[in-house]
């Protein structure tokens, strides 16, 4: 049974300069704390009593401002982070999807990463063997995928691990939108394999600044601010209450 349960969560970075590094602190455990257990050093509190809980045919999006802490949440639902307090409990594979160029090797062929890629992934290599043609007409990129990655542009890149992510079954789908370097033309032929990976998955959690997306493929929302979790609710009333709240911008006029 696919599930999360998160409860009373706290996600802690303890931040060391050179000096809280060096072995004489280490040694003699002076000026402002000794390193190791019960160490004075500044933390930051990047998740703070999260509680949630995520079962099967949940679509939740995940919203807020950079630095609210959206990051930090996929990794602790992904089991990348444990809490430094509280628990959190996965139930099912995840397939955490942050940045889509991760598990990738510049000095191999394209064809060679879809194989990767997918392992990386939690495919085999006969599953991905499956999916390469399919893979590779749907990224249009022809001979390219015969040489190797280094030689790609930034959106040629995103194309074939844009491609590869498509093709998973996952039981948890944990998705941080990467998609900035591809243009819209190749964004609207990406959206239906996208709406077909979404209901493949049992699970999904998709942090997005895009609001057509988060409503075309979510039913619920998680707006984050400073760590915490600040509203839950439908994804249309999630989205008008922080764009509601978001600061205004405006233009410097010219001197």
């Amino acid at each position: 049974m696919v599930n999360i349960e998160v409860r009373g969560a706290c996600v802690d970075f303890p931040i060391f300069d050179a000096k809280t590094r060096s072995l004489k602190k280490k040694v003699f455990g002076k000026v402002g704390g000794r390193i190791g257990t019960g160490a004075k050093v500044p933390v930051i509190e990047a998740l703070h009593d999260i509680t949630l809980s995520l079962t099967d045919g949940d679509r939740v999006a995940l919203v807020g401002h950079n630095g609210a802490g959206k990051s930090t949440l996929l990794r602790l639902l992904s089991g990348i982070y444990e809490p430094t307090r509280g628990t959190a409990r996965i139930e099912g594979s995840v397939a955490p999807v942050f940045d889509l160029g991760v598990g990738m090797d510049p000095e191999v062929s394209g064809y060679e990463n879809i194989i990767v890629r997918g392992l990386f992934l939690g495919m085999t290599r006969r599953q991905m063997r499956e999916r390469a043609e399919d893979i590779a007409e749907f990224t249009e990129l022809g001979d390219y995928l015969h040489m190797p990655l280094r030689t790609y542009s930034a959106g040629m890149r995103v194309r074939l691990a844009l491609g590869v992510v498509t093709t998973i079954d996952p039981e948890i789908l944990i998705l941080d939108e990467g998609l900035g370097a591809v243009d819209a033309a190749f964004i609207a032929k990406a959206r239906q394999r996208m709406v077909d990976l979404v209901a493949r998955s049992g699970l999904l959690v998709f942090a997005s600044h895009v609001d057509e997306l988060l409503l075309e493929l979510c039913t619920t929302a998680i707006w984050m601010d400073e760590g915490r979790i600040r509203m839950r609710g439908s994804v249309r009333e999630v989205l008008t209450a922080y764009k509601g709240h978001e600061p205004q911008v405006f233009p410097v006029p010219d001197a």
